[in-house]
Order: C-alpha cells, then structure tokens, then sequence
C-alpha cells in the first residue's frame, strides 16, 4: 500500500472512533489522578463525559463504557493513593502522601469513620465514595486499622462502580434534558459541583447557629 493510499485511509476513519481513541484515555488518566491529587473535579469530569457520550455516540453504549472507564480508573487511583498510605503507615517517620490524608480528615470525620467502619466493615466505602468528602476518612481509617489492600480493594471496587454509575446518571440527566450537548455539559458540571459544595455549607451554617 502506498503513502497516498494510507493517507486516504486514515482520512475515513470515523470521528467517533478518532474521539474514543483519544477521549476514554485521556478520562482514564484525569479520573485516576483525580483520585490521587483531588485537585481535579472528577464527578463533574464524568458527568461531562456521560452528556457527550449520550449525544454523539449510540446509547446506552457510550454511557456505558463511560461508566466503567471511570469506574476503573477510580479503583486504580484509589489503590494507588491507599498504597502508598499503607508505606507511610509502616515507615516510622510516616510518609507525605499518608500527611496530605491526614490533613484532609479531621478528627471528628476521622472518628465518625472510624466508628462506621467497626459497625459495617469495607460496605462503608460504598456509602464513602457517594457522599461528598467521605472517601478520605474512611479511606484513613482503613490505613490506621492496617486493613489489607486486597481487603480494601474488595470494597472499594462496588464503591467506584457506584460513584461512576451516579454521575454517569447525572449526566445522561443533562444530556436528556437539551438537545445542544453544551447545556448539558453545564448543567452537570452545575450539579456536581453544588453536590461537592453541599458539605461545606452545611459546616458554615451549622457554625453560624452555634455561634453566640
């Protein structure tokens, strides 16, 4: 085959494909750094992607594979970043990734964590990863209790698939309800967004009630 006819082959690939090709990868990467360096508003990222996927590719499938991209990616940040807490347990002088869990968790999450992971073993790590900021304190109680990983990874595998599956939900929302898939894209990253910040203001207003 000649240069000129691999040229006018490449130019018939669908741009479907071509989006896939780039789009799921890229998902993977942002989704499981998401989930080591939360920097990156990941439920928000899935939701986007769930409202083009329902716009441009065929339904349910592209949802779907959104879906269980994310999810996987999830499981793997979350592996990662709970092993190496695991190392920062075992070392005596800790280890910063063990330092950042420690202080996004304060003690009274940490407590209330670690009081549902005794009642309910690793099934609280679904309920963690669906409530916004639960994941590291549970996370941090199953490190100080030296769960195992692979312990671990047996809850947090039906968490992640959950998390996924719920902005993925978010998402088809936003894409169902407009036909142009930017709308859509706004309203769910409005939505994931006010999901993450419900926490916080619920802490702002229970402070101002107790206030003086």
């Amino acid at each position: 085959m000649t240069w000129r006819e691999l040229t006018a082959a490449a130019g018939q690939v669908p741009p479907e494909t071509t989006q896939q090709a780039v789009g799921y990868p890229a998902l993977f990467v942002l989704v499981a750094l998401g989930a080591l360096v939360p920097v990156i508003p990941t439920g928000a990222l899935v939701s986007s992607a769930a409202v083009v996927a329902f716009h441009h590719q065929s339904p349910p499938y592209g949802v779907l594979l959104v879906v269980a991209v994310s999810a996987l990616a999830a499981f793997t940040g979350d592996l990662a970043l709970y092993w190496l807490g695991q190392r920062g347990v075992r070392s005596r002088n800790g280890s910063r990734w063990l330092a950042a869990l420690r202080g996004r968790a304060t003690p009274e999450r940490l407590e209330q964590a670690r009081t549902k992971l005794d009642e309910h073993g690793v099934m609280v790590l679904v309920v963690s990863r669906l409530v916004p900021a639960g994941r590291i304190p549970v996370m941090l109680a199953c490190l100080l209790a030296q769960m195992p990983l692979r312990r671990f990874a047996r809850g947090d595998a039906p968490a992640c698939l959950a998390w996924a599956a719920t902005y993925g939900l978010i998402g088809i929302l936003g894409g169902s309800l407009f036909s142009e898939p930017w709308k859509g894209v706004a309203l769910a990253v409005g939505l994931t967004l006010l999901i993450s910040a419900a926490p916080a203001l619920r802490r702002r207003l229970r402070a101002r009630r107790e206030r003086p």
